[in-house]
């Protein structure tokens, strides 16, 4: 099987020959394009070298195409720093967004006109050229509130949607008919899917009833967008007591990629019992722990994830977040590997008397 055949069946809860797998490797792979950073996520032509170039020399399943969480924001006029080893971010001293009577600033723009989203869009057309008939390319987008929040801050936003929601919700309605636009211009270059992030669904920031409130229906505007084109839903979400129910039933998303266990289920396996036929589960190995682990604790995490989640079908094998920036790529080789060996499906023999 390829890459695509491969992703095909486990998304359509069939077993195929070994576990899909793809330790999300994203800012680092600008190592393979010998740049640093800023040049990495603001040059189409230096990001898909990395890109390429990773996916080859590693074997990856997918590509996924997180650049960094400040994509969006930046093009809506929030300044950003450029670190040269680290991601983009918001200038947190100097937030677009200074207080409520400033989400009237925040105006519908044509993303195919705006610097970083039109570098995005450029970045997936040269990722289909190259590897798009065998590898799913998957475009990641940060969702609604999670994109405003770069332009207010976190624990501002939060305490806005309290004190003056009609002024966030006018915003939000601004941002997403961006983020309807956007996706289009993302799905015209035949990326084989959209990745949301939707951070704001999970226990980390606040309750599900309130994100379906403010987010919910605005994700399900975007999620049934890209359906009705015939592009597969994914969700991002690394936050912990992630809301996969309410997410599901609003998104219906063909695949999850999480870090910790969902809101409603008292462990990983409950997870795979409760929604591994709803969605293809992607992780869940922590990311942040791979520093400082050795070679036989990723084995570990590896075998753990494979143990509880790979049968059936339905499961692929990646980071709950993005593999770090910094680090050297043995840990994503031991990743890879482990998939090639212990995450292949074992066929029953047929006896023959």
């Amino acid at each position: 099987m390829n890459s695509l055949e491969r992703v095909a069946a486990i998304l359509n809860h069939k077993e195929a020959d070994r576990v899909p797998v793809y330790p999300l490797i994203n800012g680092v792979n600008r190592q393979f394009a010998n740049c640093d950073y800023k040049t990495w996520a603001t040059d189409a032509d230096k990001c898909a070298e990395g890109y390429i170039k990773a996916t080859e020399e590693l074997d990856l399943d997918v590509i996924c195409t997180l650049i960094d969480l400040s994509v969006e924001a930046a093009d809506f006029g929030q300044e950003i720093h450029y670190p040269e080893k680290e991601a983009a971010h918001p200038n947190k001293d100097n937030y677009m967004i200074k207080g409520p009577e400033d989400y009237a600033k925040v105006k519908r723009i044509n993303p195919r006109e705006t610097p970083r989203m039109s570098m995005h869009i450029d970045l997936c057309k040269k990722l289909m050229a190259a590897k798009g008939e065998e590898k799913p390319v998957v475009a990641f987008v940060f969702g609604p509130l999670g994109l405003l929040s770069m332009m207010r801050g976190m624990s501002e936003i939060f305490t806005d949607l309290f004190m003056c929601p009609d002024q966030v919700n006018e915003a939000l309605e601004e941002v997403t008919a961006t983020l309807e636009e956007y996706c289009d211009a993302l799905m015209e270059t035949g990326v084989h899917a959209i990745m949301f992030d939707t951070l704001f669904a999970s226990q980390t920031i606040m309750g599900a009833d309130m994100w379906m409130q403010f987010e919910g229906e605005l994700m399900r505007r975007l999620a049934d967008r890209v359906h009705a084109k015939g592009v597969m839903v994914m969700i991002h979400n690394c936050g912990e007591g992630i809301y996969f129910k309410e997410q599901i039933e609003t998104m219906r998303p063909q695949g999850i990629s999480f870090l910790h266990v969902p809101a409603d289920c008292s462990s990983m396996a409950e997870a795979k019992e409760k929604y591994g036929k709803q969605t293809t589960l992607i992780g869940c190995i922590p990311p942040t722990e791979l520093p400082r682990a050795s070679k036989e604790k990723v084995e570990e995490y590896c075998r753990e994830q494979i143990d509880t989640f790979a049968k059936g079908g339905g499961f692929i094998l990646a980071t709950g977040c993005e593999y770090p920036a910094n680090l050297d790529l043995a840990h994503a080789r031991t990743i890879v590997n482990m998939a090639k060996t212990y995450g292949v499906y074992k066929k029953e023999e047929v006896l023959v008397e």
